[in-house]
């Protein structure tokens, strides 16, 4: 599948902190939870973003890195949320935990009410639980790990069918009805780690270091960023360890070029086309990352929300850092609730570098 992007010029104003931290606390962000506190002038309290009271009014709304901070500007703690209390003390994160380390054990695929049986607590409460710690249900986390470990008996040099068998799948069929697409590529020809597949690449240095471009005859299928065109080379490598692998400087110089030009500044759009395998909802993620103007920035809890799953922002940190198409998927433009950065796959220095030079520009 392709995906082409193009970032758009905009001159809205940049958002502050407590722009983004009124979003978590709207939200009721429990990501947001830890990061900092807000205080209600007219009760006299401070909570926690996810305090599930009802929310204030914005002018009365003051926030605090620490809750030090709100008790010494003269705030008591909210008896609702407990900000005191440490920022995990989830009672549902014991439960959630067992039950990932059972779905990733357990042959077959137990129903949502064997599962609620086996951790305690009702089907309703745990699928809803565990979509909000983890960010999918517990099927889709179910369905994930079964495709992890047919991929690693692929690659181990397991037959198809007794990789898919082995996973949990039970039989060839359903392997095929649910998870063979996420692969990317055949089962046979990711058992031979992308063997037949032609992917042509080159190097060039750029503001950030050194830049690796690589793409199949459909599109871009990576763009990274690192100190070494060795460290590039071998990454890649390792994502494709059977395909043909070429340097190619000729064939690529044109979307090098486009993606040195958007480094140093010299373009605001960087339009490719991508050729990249992704779930559905890491495409979800990357097309909302996508559509993030130049020179702005959202939160992960914004991005969840954008795509109509606002309890996924874990889910959709996990998406951002597996992009594998650095700048064409601006991933760098998602920052943390506190306001602070966040991580980045290409190291966190060079996003902040691209973030301050997105504001210069504007």
């Amino acid at each position: 599948m392709n995906m082409s992007t193009a970032v758009r010029t905009s001159h809205v104003a940049p958002r502050t902190i407590d722009a983004d931290r009124w979003d978590a606390v709207l939200g009721r962000d429990r990501a947001a939870d830890g990061a900092f506190v807000y205080a209600v002038a007219s009760t006299g309290v401070y909570c926690r973003p996810s305090c599930p009271s009802r929310r204030p009014r914005r002018e009365h709304v003051a926030f605090f890195d620490t809750t030090d901070e709100a008790r010494r500007a003269g705030y008591r703690p909210c008896r609702r949320c407990h900000p005191d209390a440490r920022a995990n003390a989830d009672p549902w994160a014991d439960k959630i935990r067992r039950a990932c380390v059972y779905l990733a054990n357990v042959d077959g695929h137990p129903s949502l009410a064997a599962l609620a049986a086996r951790v305690g607590g009702s089907p309703y409460h745990l699928q809803r639980n565990f979509k909000r710690a983890v960010g999918v249900t517990p099927r889709e986390y179910a369905d994930a790990i079964r495709l992890r470990k047919v991929k690693r008996a692929l690659r181990g040099g397991d037959s198809v069918t007794g990789a898919v068998v082995g996973a949990g799948y039970g039989s060839s069929s359903r392997f095929y009805e649910g998870g063979a697409n996420r692969l990317g590529m055949a089962p046979s020809t990711y058992r031979r780690g992308g063997a037949g597949t032609t992917i042509a690449y080159a190097t060039s240095a750029s503001p950030l270091g050194r830049l690796l471009v690589a793409a199949t005859p459909k599109g871009v299928c990576s763009v990274s960023m690192g100190a070494t065109d060795a460290d590039l080379v071998a990454q890649l490598r390792r994502e494709y360890p059977a395909a043909t692998i070429a340097e190619n400087r000729a064939s690529l110089r044109e979307a090098t070029t486009a993606v040195v030009a958007h480094l140093s500044g010299a373009s605001r759009t960087l339009d490719l086309p991508l050729d990249i395998r992704a779930t559905a909802f890491q495409w979800q993620v990357w097309q909302a990352l996508a559509a993030i103007p130049f020179g702005e920035t959202r939160t992960y809890g914004e991005v969840a929300r954008s795509i109509g799953r606002p309890t996924a922002t874990r889910a959709v940190a996990r998406a951002c850092a597996t992009n594998p198409v650095a700048l064409a998927i601006p991933c760098h433009r998602v920052v943390a609730a506190s306001g602070r950065e966040g991580g980045y796959r290409w190291g966190a220095e060079r996003k902040r570098q691209l973030l301050a030079r997105e504001r210069r520009a504007r």
